[in-house]
């Protein structure tokens, strides 16, 4: 392959193709249909002080006259906060689960600023559906779309100076964990999502420069026992019948910490945040 003609967008279609449409595997929004689920991704987010959350924080250019996109806003984890920073935020999230939460987390914290759309991003007009133009639109985690170019297209549309985006470098312990499990479970080896080496040959070839910071991530999963803890991670290795669940559980149990109460698992990745400037 010469490495200078390659077309990266394809490379995006064609690894997402694979990824998705892997048999037995449940993608966003569909694993995070379940109020359980998506309330645990809260708590999740929570764990060590929301320390994901304070350091992304910490790195957006967040004004009080600002005006916000957060696409892919799961249950408002990081919305919520940044919404109290600024004057306005809109929330784009499909996943019935995700939204559920969401609302109930909006309730409780009083917050009056934040308009949430439940829907795909890349079935989106940002000109109709939406309230912008955004001073900021960021997308944290959230790219498992089957075109990232059109989907960062539609960003800076929605954008009048600041777009981010949140993605994975490398492998990560839950596409090693997936690794180990496809081919016992499901016969098969697994497809994992392109990383942030794709996203970024697609922007240098849309004339965008980002700036790359890149950093180590380590989360926990609590859990009251180890069979929550199969419930919880079934729809994402695919498992099903009886016999997938034993293999889960004895891979689990393999890796769980017992906490008296709890057992927790953990998990690390390396993380990349990139950023840029609207028409610069």
């Amino acid at each position: 392959m010469n490495i200078s003609e390659t077309d990266w967008t394809d490379v995006w279609i064609e690894k997402m193709k694979s990824h998705i449409n892997q048999e037995n595997l449940l993608g966003c929004p569909e694993m995070w249909y379940s109020y359980d689920s998506a309330l645990r991704f809260w708590n999740m987010a929570h764990e060590n002080g929301g320390e994901r959350i304070n350091n992304t924080l910490k790195g957006l250019p967040l004004e009080p006259s600002y005006s916000v996109l957060d696409v892919g806003a799961g249950p408002g984890a990081l919305a919520i906060p940044v919404a109290s920073k600024v004057n306005r935020l809109t929330a784009v999230e499909p996943a019935s689960g995700m939204c559920e939460v969401f609302r109930e987390k909006i309730l409780e914290s009083g917050t009056d600023n934040i308009e949430l759309v439940q829907k795909r991003w890349e079935d989106l007009n940002v000109m109709r559906e939406l309230s912008g133009p955004y001073d900021l639109v960021f997308a944290s985690f959230s790219l498992e779309v089957p075109d990232i170019k059109k989907a960062i297209e539609k960003m800076n549309m929605a954008s009048l100076k600041w777009v981010y985006l949140y993605w994975f470098a490398g492998k990560n312990s839950w596409e090693e964990a997936s690794k180990d499990l496809w081919p016992v479970l499901h016969g098969m080896e697994y497809c994992p999502v392109p990383k942030c080496d794709v996203i970024y040959n697609i922007l240098y070839g849309m004339g965008i420069y980002p700036n790359i910071a890149t950093y180590e991530f380590r989360h926990i999963n609590r859990f009251s026992s180890l069979d929550e803890a199969v419930i919880n991670f079934s729809p994402q290795y695919g498992v099903k019948t009886p016999e997938q669940k034993e293999i889960l559980k004895n891979y689990l149990a393999g890796r769980v910490k017992d906490c008296g109460d709890t057992i927790t698992l953990t998990g690390a990745s390396t993380r990349v945040k990139m950023w840029w400037e609207v028409g610069k």
